[in-house]
């Protein structure tokens, strides 16, 4: 078997050595893709570093019966990487430790879940990078998309529900919105049907007999539900 097809294997089965020695030897290929995003307005080493991350992603699904170098599988997921972290940076402009912190964390994170097979939570992901859960959660959100106030979070047969209808709640102090947009974030990668009890319980204060009949589901199928949803709130939470 080719060496680099070995060392692959070898990372896939969780061996760091080998993954980091991947990485090493293909330095140059990362460099002449970030060579293309030059003049874009951001440091090279920045976009060398997103482009670590699309390497690593290739590592882990590079499925060793492609007939194909692994250079050549590797430039467009490389490409791609970049792409997309040059497209979802956002309108505001960040200071420059939080974009680096951003990076760290997508690589870490990255890094903890081919480790264990699940995503950290943010506490978690923040130890592992020795900060503070505030200055993670600021960085991570730092590069989505800037959201209107009307933004529009629900919209049913009644009135459409919008951000700021939500955040008029809200007491004003600063420690809730950091946990704000922990929730946010974690409300967002729920599943379609476990987001709409969400949105029916806590935004539309429906009963769950009545969230049962909208969505065509048994109340105890409803109970049922939210109590996992409030379980992978807790434990994302940390």
């Amino acid at each position: 078997m080719d060496k680099t097809l070995e060392l692959i294997l070898l990372a896939q089965q969780g061996d760091q050595s080998a993954k980091d020695r991947i990485i090493s030897e293909n330095m140059g290929l990362i460099w002449s893709v970030v060579k293309k995003f030059y003049n874009r307005g951001y440091e090279a080493e920045d976009l060398f570093q997103i482009g670590a991350i699309g390497l690593i992603k290739c590592i882990n699904k590079f499925d060793l019966s492609y007939e194909v170098k692994f250079s050549t599988y590797a430039i467009p997921m490389i490409m791609g990487e970049i792409k997309r972290f040059l497209r979802d940076d956002g309108m505001i402009k960040v200071s420059r430790p939080l974009k680096e912190l951003a990076i760290k964390a997508k690589y870490k994170q990255e890094e903890i879940f081919q480790a264990s097979g699940s995503q950290p939570t943010i506490n978690q992901l923040a130890q592992s990078l020795e900060v503070e859960v505030e200055d993670l959660v600021m960085a991570l959100s730092a590069g989505h998309e800037v959201e209107s106030l009307y933004a529009t979070i629900h919209q049913g047969e009644g009135n459409p529900i919008y951000l700021i209808d939500k955040l008029d709640q809200a007491d004003g102090c600063e420690s809730n919105v950091v946990d704000i947009i922990a929730l946010k974030q974690i409300i967002n990668q729920l599943d379609p049907k476990e987001r709409q009890i969400v949105i029916l319980r806590y935004f539309q204060d429906k009963t769950q007999t009545e969230i049962a009949q909208t969505i065509g589901v048994s109340q105890v199928q409803v109970s049922r539900i939210e109590k996992k949803i409030l379980e992978t709130i807790r434990n994302r939470f940390g």
